[in-house]
């Protein structure tokens, strides 16, 4: 699965979610292969860091946007505020 079809997930759910609101990891994971899609969860997060380093989302721990260098745990994505 190249980036760019995990990039496209992810931003068409974020979109469809709509301003200040959030997809998880899981959600894009489940679009891209709804049989395998915890095998998809790294390549869901790379792709949230390429986006988001783009300025085109917010990786979000706890409700706030966190640096997408360096998180770790549980997190979400939003559309950029």
């Amino acid at each position: 699965m190249n980036d760019d079809t995990v990039d496209t997930a992810i931003l068409s759910l974020v979109e469809a979610r709509g301003a200040g609101k959030s997809i998880s990891p899981a959600d894009a994971a489940q679009a891209l292969d709804a049989e395998n899609w915890r095998r998809r969860l790294s390549a869901v997060k790379q792709g949230a860091i390429r986006l988001a380093e783009a300025g085109k989302v917010d990786i979000l721990r706890k409700g706030k946007p966190v640096n997408s260098s360096d998180f770790k745990g549980v997190y979400r994505i939003a559309l950029k505020a």
